[in-house]
């Protein structure tokens, strides 16, 4: 069992008010395959989130479509009546017509009504960080930020985030309302989103970057880390997520896996140092 927290990853400050420990937990995986329908062990499932807030892990993303309608309930049976110190951070935009299917709907009305249903689901009064699952192109980026704005004026939203953006999206949208947080995909073997993840630090915007640990390629027994886990007394997993900590202060990687085991080994990358040069061999390790 890890005597290591998800403390030990430094504390992020969401816009200035809003603290959380940078090694976060996501709910994805929590759900059947093609992330559509309910887990294998629903039991199982709350134990590992369960075990997450144990473990010092205060960032929980989710999102109204895993599942669709099963990740969010979930989160709910696990740790409600949460802890002050628990952020939610969960999403709406995307449609699931199933498995493995999704289709942006950024409707204004769309919007509002997700909001509603999670804020019901959850358990929930105000939602802490309510993330624009993706920029649906049929509609304007303004009206769709500008709906999360108003919901952010009527209490129901604390913070806004965006999903899969540009740094002119971004600054679109912070025309429109305050951006607390981005979440791109990022990891040490995709760094597509580079310049929005240097947008974000000079900005102060939480990065939070989905697939830290690209769907296992980056982790599986011979791959690219290996032969440097072995030499750091580290598995692949822990080495991919302590490189992304390294990375810049604004990162905020959300893990998941239904394997407490697994989760266990992920929150111990936390205490893992590495040096400039470990930094500068992962690096070149994966390109």
């Amino acid at each position: 069992m890890t005597s290591v927290r998800a403390d030990a990853s430094g504390q992020f400050t969401i816009e200035n008010v809003l603290p959380v420990n940078r090694l976060g937990y996501g709910t994805m995986q929590l759900t059947g395959k093609g992330v559509w329908g309910p887990p294998a062990d629903e039991d199982e499932a709350v134990r590992v989130l369960r075990r997450a807030a144990e473990l010092g892990v205060t960032l929980f993303d989710t999102a109204d479509s895993y599942g669709p309608l099963v990740a969010e309930p979930l989160l709910r049976r696990a740790l409600a009546p949460y802890d002050e110190s628990i952020v939610i951070a969960t999403k709406a935009g995307l449609t699931r017509q199933g498995p493995d299917q999704w289709t942006p709907v950024g409707r204004p009305a769309y919007l509002r009504q997700q909001c509603e249903m999670s804020l019901r689901i959850l358990g929930l009064e105000r939602i802490p960080l309510l993330q624009l699952h993706r920029v649906d192109p049929e509609v304007p980026l303004e009206d769709q930020v500008g709906e999360l704005k108003a919901l952010q004026d009527e209490g129901k939203i604390a913070h806004i985030g965006l999903s899969e953006v540009s740094v002119e999206q971004i600054e679109q949208a912070r025309a429109v309302a305050p951006i607390a947080t981005v979440q791109n995909l990022y990891n040490l073997a995709d760094r597509s989103a580079e310049s929005v993840l240097d947008h974000c630090e000079r900005n102060q915007i939480g990065f939070i970057p989905w697939f830290p640990l690209a769907t296992g390629g980056l982790v599986k027994p011979g791959g690219p880390l290996d032969a440097i886990a072995s030499r750091l007394s580290a598995t692949p997993s822990q080495l991919a997520l302590a490189w992304l900590l390294r990375r810049s202060p604004v990162m905020l990687p959300i893990p998941g896996t239904s394997s407490i085991a697994h989760l266990e080994e992920n929150v111990a990358a936390a205490g893992l140092e590495l040096t400039d040069d470990d930094v500068a061999e992962l690096s070149a390790a994966v390109s």
